[in-house]
């Protein structure tokens, strides 16, 4: 059925529109309101022109070329823009850019999707070694310094340490080193003397041992806890590493009146002592002793017959042992059992004879001496035994009693008792004495 605006204005006025009479009406009235807009926009387009042709500026007939190609022109219509053309002329279908533009070299850019990697030859990959955390330093640097106690190798060290990323906590490796050499030997903290000697001016810089010191003298506290004798074992650490020429000379100078702490001034006060002592040597090389694989032989031959004769004149088993454990040599403690008995046969009376076996026996009971060292040392006694007779004409007898208490004593086994040499004795008849045999 077909309404007119007669009826849906009576029906509006009493209010009875269906839901479809209600949508009708509002589509006309948004196509009425269009209209409206539509005529105002031709009127004021009308106006223009009027004005337009007014000024005198004649109109463009629209068939006309200049309409056209006002038509095609590039420039923005809707008001918006600069009035430039787009890409600046340099646009359209099949266009390389604008007339006379020259185009130089493009470098290739890693990031491009289209980036062919097999077209550009050889490809180098760098390797990123993330930062060490505080923690992970400490997993990683306690291992390496342990290993090195081992070994000894500074050269393995630095490897090490060239592939790690220590960033700005690379001082810290050195203060850890001398931490863990304080609880441990002499000869720890001589090889730790030396790695910080060899990694100064390759790895570690002058001021990042002068920071790992400094950072030790504050801990001092902390320190003596575990390790009494600290102060003065930094105090050495720090004279030689000056005589090393691993850090420099003012850092002594850079404390002087500014200390407060009485560790880290006995520890300054150690290493200027030592300094002070030591002007004319460039090295502190014996501020630890020499440790143990490192010394001499002759050294160690020259230390362990003066531990025997100590021995034998003060007679005090500890203080033996003790010196002994201080040179560090178990694998060389054989000769100390070679020069015990070569002692024994070249001595008058029992008395020295009766120390040594004492002093063996408490070397075996508390495993200082091996079951090895114990028989080499004896067999190369046994071997230059006929040498040692030239010297000692008693020697073979001397050596069969020393032997057998040994064995009472169950410092030797059995097997190395009886292989002990004998003298063979030459016996003789005389024409004038009978017959009889003389020995």
């Amino acid at each position: 059925c077909v309404w007119r605006s007669e009826d849906l204005n009576e029906l509006e006025v009493n209010g009875n529109w269906t839901p479809q009479e209600k949508a009708l009406h509002e589509a006309r009235l948004k196509a009425k309101a269009k209209r409206r807009l539509r005529k105002s926009s031709s009127r004021d387009s009308t106006r223009e022109s009027l004005s337009d042709s007014v000024s005198g500026e004649p109109s463009t007939d629209p068939h006309s070329p200049k309409a056209k190609a006002a038509v095609n022109d590039r420039k923005s219509r809707t008001g918006k823009g600069r009035g430039l053309p787009k890409k600046g002329g340099a646009g359209g279908k099949g266009v390389w850019g604008a007339a006379g533009m020259v185009y130089e070299v493009e470098e290739l850019d890693a990031d491009d999707p289209n980036y062919d990697e097999s077209a550009q030859g050889d490809t180098v990959y760098a390797t990123v070694v993330p930062e060490l955390d505080e923690r992970e330093l400490e997993k990683t640097i306690h291992p390496i310094v342990q290993e090195y106690f081992e070994h000894g190798d500074t050269k393995e060290v630095q490897m090490l340490l060239k592939e790690l990323n220590l960033g700005h906590h690379k001082f810290e490796f050195s203060s850890r080193a001398v931490s863990l050499s304080l609880e441990g030997k002499a000869s720890h903290r001589e090889l730790t003397s030396r790695l910080l000697s060899d990694l100064s001016g390759k790895v570690l810089s002058e001021s990042d041992m002068s920071r790992a010191f400094d950072k030790m003298l504050k801990e001092l506290p902390d320190l003596i806890l575990d390790t009494p004798e600290a102060p003065q074992m930094l105090g050495q650490f720090i004279a030689r590493a000056i005589a090393d020429h691993a850090i420099p000379m003012s850092f002594l100078d850079c404390y002087k009146g500014k200390v407060d702490c009485d560790h880290a001034r006995a520890a300054l006060d150690r290493a200027s002592v030592l300094l002070s002592m030591k002007r004319e040597i460039m090295r502190l090389d014996n501020v630890w002793g020499v440790g143990g694989g490192q010394r001499p032989v002759k050294h160690l031959i020259k230390e362990m017959n003066l531990l025997l004769k100590e021995y034998l004149v003060s007679g005090e088993l500890s203080e033996a042992e003790h010196c002994l454990r201080d040179l560090e040599v178990p694998h060389f403690h054989h000769e100390l059992v070679y020069e015990a008995v070569v002692m024994v046969l070249e001595s008058t009376g029992d008395t020295a004879l009766q120390m040594m076996v004492k002093l063996l026996k408490v070397f075996w009971q508390t495993g200082l001496i091996t079951l090895d060292q114990m028989n080499r040392g004896f067999q190369r006694v046994y071997d230059e035994l006929p040498e040692i007779s030239l010297d000692v004409p008693h020697a073979h007898s001397i050596m069969e009693t020393f032997v057998d208490l040994c064995f009472q004593e169950q410092v030797i086994t059995k097997q190395l008792r009886d292989s002990c040499p004998t003298r063979g004795r030459k016996r003789f008849v005389s024409e004038g004495d009978g017959g009889l045999v003389k020995s």
